[in-house]
């Protein structure tokens, strides 16, 4: 019999950890570039502290306001999940706050990401454990269900998969499918490379050909008006 709505899958495909820890230190404006600026999670979602975001993806589907299931994931995440909650982007409750994410933290987990929102939003800016989330609020949530763990969510108009690899930083979050992750990882060491050249000349006063911009523009047929606008 299945119960679509108020499911719980136990098992996670996780990729290596050493393939997920490939990404550490890398912007994640690096690796958006390499996925053609595809799977970056909206900007609504923001982080509510300073903490690097890396691990896989472990997904809770909520139901508005209710964080049943996000108690039972708690229970069932793994050291380095990054447990990833939808809650359909409704900031009216909180889905989680203080309590909920210390005990995260001391559990090991990588880090929480809610498309919803969350409260206690000082003790969160002190936690060890990256949290982001839609917004805060007061608010608190109810505990009745239902709602799904490990299926596929959308967080900021992302779909993510268990398992898949998830990557914060300030600019934000980008998903990455962990099929497509070892080619995208050295990809996007190479894009760090090269723009920490270019930030090296900048500084050391090299000048940088910006000749393509007046090519794009000529291909655009744009006019250039030596006179004041009237």
């Amino acid at each position: 019999m299945s119960n679509a709505g108020c499911r719980i899958f136990l098992k996670v495909n996780r990729p290596s950890r050493n393939l997920v820890e490939g990404f550490k230190g890398i912007p994640v404006a690096n690796i958006a570039d390499e996925m053609n600026r595809f799977s970056c999670v909206d900007a609504r979602i923001k982080p509510l502290n300073s903490q690097p975001l890396l691990g896989t993806a472990f997904t809770v589907k909520t139901r508005i306001s209710d964080n049943l299931l996000l108690h039972k994931a708690l229970e069932l995440a793994q050291p380095g999940d990054v447990i990833v909650v939808d809650a359909q982007g409704d900031t009216v409750n909180a889905i989680t706050g203080e309590i909920m994410m210390l005990t995260a933290e001391k559990l090991g987990l990588a880090g929480v990401v809610v498309d919803g929102a969350v409260r206690d939003a000082d003790a969160l800016k002190e936690l060890n454990m990256p949290v982001y989330a839609a917004g805060v609020t007061p608010k608190g949530p109810y505990k009745d269900g239902p709602g799904e763990i490990n299926v596929p969510v959308c967080i900021g108009g992302i779909a993510v998969n268990p398992g898949d690899i998830v990557v914060g930083d300030a600019d934000g979050i980008v998903i990455i499918n962990p099929s497509d992750a070892a080619v995208i990882l050295e990809k996007a060491k190479g894009k760090l490379a090269k723009e920490q050249e270019i930030l090296k000349g900048i500084r050391d006063g090299v000048p940088r050909d910006k000749s393509w911009v007046d090519k794009t523009l000529k291909t655009l047929n744009c006019e250039i008006i030596d006179d004041y606008y009237r």
